[in-house]
Parts: structure tokens; sequence; C-alpha cells
């Protein structure tokens, strides 16, 4: 591959994203490609902090609207510092979530009209889209269970009520449906070694047609 992609991981919590992740990177490693993993919002030391303010439980509430523009501003600063020149040196980018969680938590989840989410969106990206949306999709139920099980506390996005959640599960589900060309949607409730099976054969397709 002479120029570099961006994958995108996206989909519920819980369903699964890291580790998907890892099988990604291991299976394109192993194909002699250079790979760089990173996340949002995060990925740049701007975009870390961002991440602090609008996942920390303990973060004051934050209108809509601006809870919005933070993550706009964080995708902007990574696409900039890291995700396109990455691509630019012919690697391939994996994203834990991007463009599609915004619409799937902001318009679906918060309801902030979808106009004004593309149109933010689109002053971030500055017409780049990613290559593929990977979409892991679980019922909120049991993604919410899996994310109890770790242990640990939850981020203030998991800490959203069902409704928001099933909310932006429709969310993700109708920007597939919207978008076959770049969406594929893998159910993640099956077990581990088949989501990853079903995930790399998707992947492969994206490089064969990139060769």
């Amino acid at each position: 591959m002479a120029k570099g992609c961006l994958i995108v991981c996206d989909g519920n919590n819980g369903a699964g994203k890291s580790s998907v992740i890892r099988a990604i990177e291991e299976h394109l490693i192993s194909l002699n490609h250079q790979v760089v993993v990173t996340r949002e919002p995060g990925g740049t030391r701007v975009g870390e902090k961002i991440r602090g303010v609008v996942l920390d439980p303990e973060t004051p509430a934050l209108c809509d609207t601006t809870e919005l523009l933070l993550f706009a501003a964080a995708r902007a600063q990574h696409l900039k510092e890291k995700i396109i020149p990455a691509i630019e040196a012919g690697m391939i980018v994996i994203c834990d979530r991007f463009t599609p969680a915004t619409i799937a938590f902001q318009h679906y989840g918060r309801g902030i009209p979808l106009s004004l989410v593309q149109s933010i969106n689109s002053f971030a990206l500055e017409g780049f889209a990613p290559d593929l949306n990977i979409i892991l999709d679980v019922d909120p139920d049991v993604g919410m269970r899996r994310v109890a099980s770790r242990g640990e506390g939850l981020d203030r996005m998991e800490m959203q009520q069902r409704e928001f959640l099933m909310r932006a599960r429709d969310g993700f589900l109708r920007q597939a449906e919207q978008s076959p060309e770049t969406f594929v949607v893998v159910d993640a409730s099956q077990p581990f070694e088949v989501v990853s099976s079903e995930v790399l054969a998707v992947v492969d397709s994206l490089l064969a047609k990139a060769a």
C-alpha cells in the first residue's frame, strides 16, 4: 500500500473495541504494514487534555453544544497533528472512535440537529473521511454488563441513561445503512474469535482494493 489509510473501530460501550483493535494491529503488522493506533477524543497532548474534561465523571455539567465543540476541537488537532501525517507517510491508522461516534452520541443521543453536527464535523475534518468504519454492534445492556465486569469506574459517557445508549446504538446502525460503501456492522455479541475473524476479513478486503 503506497498510501496509508484510516480504519475506524466504533460502536456501543462494551462492544470490545480495544480487543478488536489489538487483533487488527497484530494482523497488519504480520503483513508488514506500519501501523499507528490512536483514539478519540485523544491521540495528541491537546486531545488527551480534552478527553480528561469530557469523560471525567467529576466534570461539572456540560451543555450539549459545549460537549460537541470539545469533541470537534480534539478531532481537528488529532487529524492535523497525527492522523494525516501518518497516512501521508504510508501508515495504516487504526482509531478507537471517530465521526460515527459524534453523530451517534451528539445527534441521536443528545438530539442536537444533524445538520449542525455534520457542519461542525465538516469544519474539523476539512474534507477528510475514514476509509473504513467498523461498527461493533451489541445491545447496550450487554455492553454495560461487560463494562461493569471490568471492575473499573465508569466514565462520563458510560454513565448515561439506557435510553441514551439505545438511541446512540440506533445512530450507529443508521449511519451504516446510509453509507454501506464505507461502513460494516459486526455483531459483537458473538464469541471474540468469530468477531475478530469477521473484522479481519473486512480489513483484508480493504487492503485488496487499495493494492
